[in-house]
């Protein structure tokens, strides 16, 4: 189940990437677009009424990573 939480992530992630770009995000519009993406996503999560049988945590972690990962390609 974690595997496929984290792949989901991923999975938004590009696709989000591939979405039309935010004339405000400038250089790399795509990459910033799926931030603001995971950082909805991680607010859902962190607001949520329950823990989406145990796995809200997980979830939490992989969308840090992936904004992490996002953050080092604008570096580029």
């Amino acid at each position: 189940m974690k595997h496929r939480i984290m792949s989901s992530f991923a999975v938004l992630a590009m696709l989000l990437m591939l979405s039309s770009p935010s004339p405000a995000a400038g250089r790399h519009p795509q990459i910033h677009a799926a931030i603001e993406a995971l950082e909805r996503a991680k607010g859902h999560l962190q607001e949520a009424a329950h823990d989406f049988g145990g796995h809200r945590v997980d979830a939490i972690r992989a969308i840090d990573e992936a904004e992490n990962q996002l953050r080092i390609c604008l570096q580029y």
